[in-house]
């Protein structure tokens, strides 16, 4: 009899890693995602004027961009729009809030499943 390796019980799932942009403090924001199995890469609260001005690239390996729309301008966050734009990266925008964090997380899981994801291109 064939043995499947490794055991199903023991697969290792890596949490996606994603980049946080807005708001000055997370607080309870990465107990949320890591639920989603999403893990925080880095958080830029956007409001630094260097930041404001800066190419606005994404830390390489970042599989999802969130961003917090009530704690950034608009200049920023089409800055880091376009750059996950450019390098296929879904975006999620929502307040700063647990609810509506966990809601924007299960619309995007709802558009991905269905295949009308506007981040991704058919097929993903």
């Amino acid at each position: 009899m064939a043995t499947r390796w490794p055991p199903p019980a023991t697969l290792i799932t890596v949490p996606m890693k994603a980049l946080l942009v807005g708001a000055d403090r997370l607080g309870n924001i990465p107990q949320v995602l890591t639920e989603y199995g999403i893990s925080v890469a880095r958080h830029v609260s956007g409001r630094e004027p260097a930041a404001q001005r800066a190419d606005r690239a994404l830390p390489a390996g970042t599989e999802l961009l969130i961003l917090f729309t009530d704690f950034l301008g608009h200049n920023v966050m089409r800055g880091y729009r376009e750059a996950a734009r450019r390098q296929g990266t879904p975006v999620v925008a929502c307040r700063r809030s647990t609810c509506s964090l966990r809601g924007a997380l299960d619309a995007c899981a709802v558009c991905r499943r269905d295949g009308t994801c506007p981040d991704i291109a058919p097929g993903l």
